[in-house]
């Protein structure tokens, strides 16, 4: 039964993590320009950010989704906003990107910053409330019954992640360093500007609406 509820949230994790995101994008490029490691760091701060929603899901926890989701104007706008800096960084940067790993960003930065962009989508809990209220553990359940769940989410998210980051070092070496690498980094850099940008503007009219 734990076996059947474990796979259950493997499924559940990559459902979550499949839409291929801002944070898709940032660690697609964390992968191509500055090697596999860093992409996979960042992929399990998204991984984590999942787990810590599938246990407020799985337990039940509505004070805490409520109080998460109170602030959802300002935790998009402040996801919006980093975005947004990041793709500038991207597109604003004279130099040609090299596919090395860079030097000043710490691992802890690489997995931090993907963390906090999945935490603060409140998207993201209201769509694991949805899941497991269809597809989550029964009434009645026990402890272990939803600790298989979580470590499922947890599990399945990854697997996802460190999919797209091997999938991603596979084919690194062949970009090559001249017109093609450079041409992804300002493709990667626009979509994290537009995706920031929308994201900052949804939060600003959201604010605005609601009087805060």
């Amino acid at each position: 039964m734990l076996v059947t509820t474990l796979l259950k949230g493997i499924v559940i994790g990559i459902v979550i993590a499949l839409p291929v995101g801002p944070v898709g994008v940032l660690c697609v490029r964390r992968t191509l320009f500055e090697g596999p490691v860093f992409g996979i760091v960042s992929g399990l701060g998204a991984a984590t950010a999942d787990t810590i929603y599938s246990i407020v899901a799985g337990f039940g926890l509505t004070a805490v989704r409520e109080e998460i989701l109170a602030y959802e104007h300002w935790l998009g706008a402040a996801g919006g906003a980093f975005l947004l800096y990041l793709g500038l960084k991207a597109l604003l940067s004279r130099e040609a990107p090299v596919a090395e790993p860079l030097d000043g960003e710490a691992l802890l930065g690489a997995y931090a910053s993907t963390f906090a962009l999945t935490i603060i989508n409140p998207i993201t809990i209201l769509a694991f409330a949805a899941i497991f209220a269809q597809l989550g553990v029964a009434e009645g359940a026990t402890l272990a019954d939803i600790g298989a769940l979580v470590l499922g989410v947890f599990l399945g998210s990854l697997l996802w992640w460190l999919g797209i980051c091997f999938g991603i070092a596979s084919v690194r070496q062949f970009v090559g360093r001249g017109f093609a690498l450079t041409l992804l980094s300002r493709i990667s850099g626009t979509i994290l500007t537009f995706s920031g940008a929308a994201l900052l503007a949804a939060a600003i009219i959201g604010l605005m609406k609601s009087g805060r």
